[in-house]
């Protein structure tokens, strides 16, 4: 497809979607001189529709490359410019944090689309079951420097966007989960962070 090949990486972006966000905070992570370009819900460019049949999260041009689903191209770029890395280099280690980037992908974001309007269901419900898992795992928030690591890694580039959102998603977790609020705000205070934010995200707190 000619008319996919760009001379510069380019990540189409939705300015409030978790999933974007989390692509971004990897290009700042690693300093990725790359084209971010702001994609608005329901008037996407053609080839960004044609090339992302699923009509949600980032979309990745780099030459002739296309990927789309943040997973995909967050081990895309780990692998294309690997410092500072983001996954581990042991099979132990990597393989328990791709199976806990499925839980957070599965257990939390998969209630992002029934919150934010995207899908039906039950609000309320999705609503506490974030907030109790997070509760329940907030142990883990504390064992470590960063989230099941000493070291800043794609498991954080993952879940920031979510701990970011919970205000505006109407979700309070109680004071039996304050590390959480405690891991999030170092987070939060991250340069990364706070380059990939848009100003709609800045909005939300």
């Amino acid at each position: 497809m000619n008319s996919t090949r760009r001379s510069k990486m380019t990540v189409f972006s939705d300015p409030i979607c978790p999933f974007s966000h989390q692509v971004r905070i990897i290009l700042q992570e690693k300093d990725i001189d790359a084209n971010i370009e702001t994609l608005i819900d329901g008037a996407w460019p053609e080839e960004v529709a044609i090339a992302n049949p699923y009509g949600i999260g980032p979309t990745l041009f780099d030459r002739d490359l296309v990927l789309f689903n943040a997973s995909v191209i967050a081990e895309y770029l780990d692998e294309r410019f690997p410092h500072p890395p983001l996954m581990p280099v042991d099979p132990v280690a990597k393989a328990k944090t791709r199976l806990m980037l499925y839980r957070i992908d599965r257990d939390w974001y998969s209630h992002w689309n029934v919150i934010s309007g995207r899908e039906k269901g039950n609000v309320s419900k999705a609503r506490k079951t974030i907030q109790e898992d997070l509760t329940v795992l907030a142990p883990l928030f504390e064992d470590s420097a960063f989230f099941m690591s000493d070291e800043f890694s794609v498991l954080d580039c993952t879940l920031a966007p979510l701990l970011w959102r919970l205000p505006a998603l109407k979700i309070k977790l109680p004071a039996s989960a304050s590390a959480v609020e405690k891991y999030a705000q170092k987070i939060f205070r991250r340069d990364s962070f706070q380059q990939s934010l848009t100003a709609a995200e800045k909005a939300m707190r």
